[in-house]
């Protein structure tokens, strides 16, 4: 199974174009693997999670053609993740050669707003609404949503994905599991998990909304002890801040010791 890392950004982007902050400066004289837009995963070119504002941007950069994607799991409608205009782009007329509607999963808050901003079409798109820990089979793969601790005005999701005989977890955006997802996760066998990282060094294991370095690292404790990876998984860090006062070698010298890659914009992977 093809992995591509679309961006590996939080909100702002790095290097988020009004600020001055030491990272943001030393992205733009550097640039290569410092540069991140904002967080979005592709799976065999055809399953892709959350819809943020660079989608035209990662597809012209990767040379991508989303007329190939039949599914689009969305975790939540903050706006870096959810940019529902911006799929006007797909509907007849705007777009040709589209063979086959794009089927979008999310929660009430995401449904309702690709509703209203472009109404169902069985030929363009189809609408699913999804509720935690019940397991829905797609075109491309078994997903099931499990709960995040992110926005407590909304019901946020990670995606469990089950594709070709291998097990994903798409863990971000979140701070430490709720206890009704680590609980469902006991006894499974993750052959990659992909974990929020959005801030540097916070000195707070089990922190809220979203995860840092130490929650990252204590994640994959809990993993070990709950036998929850196969012995030869691995876990990706992304979704980046520029707060978090650290360049990408910042964050690959702080995971290295332990065996956790950082992703990068473009990268590509193979499990």
């Amino acid at each position: 199974m093809k992995i591509h890392f679309l961006g590996t950004a939080a909100a702002e982007g790095i290097p988020n174009p009004h600020c001055t902050c030491s990272v943001c400066e030393e992205t733009r004289k550097r640039g290569g693997k410092n540069i991140r837009s904002r967080t979005s995963v592709i799976f065999d070119d055809e399953l892709k999670v959350d819809d943020p504002p660079d989608a035209f941007y990662h597809a012209v950069r990767d040379q991508i053609n989303f007329t190939k994607l039949k599914d689009l799991l969305i975790t939540h409608t903050h706006g870096d993740h959810f940019t529902p205009q911006d799929l006007l782009n797909r509907i007849e007329g705007f777009a040709h050669g589209v063979n086959a509607p794009l089927h979008v999963y999310g929660n009430d808050l995401a449904v309702q707003g690709y509703r209203q901003n472009i109404p169902p079409d069985k030929n363009r798109f189809v609408y699913h609404r999804v509720l935690p820990f019940q397991e829905i089979k797609t075109q491309t793969a078994t997903i099931t949503p499990l709960l995040a601790d992110h926005d407590p005005n909304e019901t946020c999701l990670l995606y469990y994905i089950e594709k070709d005989g291998k097990q994903i977890l798409y863990g971000n955006d979140t701070g430490w599991f709720p206890e009704a997802t680590w609980e469902w996760l006991k006894g499974k066998q993750l052959d990659l998990a992909i974990l929020d990282c959005t801030g540097g060094y916070y000195k707070n294991k089990r922190s809220r909304n979203h995860m840092c370095i130490e929650t990252v690292l204590e994640v994959k404790k809990v993993f070990q002890e709950e036998h929850i990876m196969k012995e030869n998984g691995r876990i990706i860090a992304t979704h980046f801040t520029h707060n978090a006062g650290l360049l990408h070698e910042g964050f690959v010298e702080a995971f290295e010791p332990y065996q956790i890659e950082v992703a990068y914009d473009g990268m590509i992977i193979n499990i």
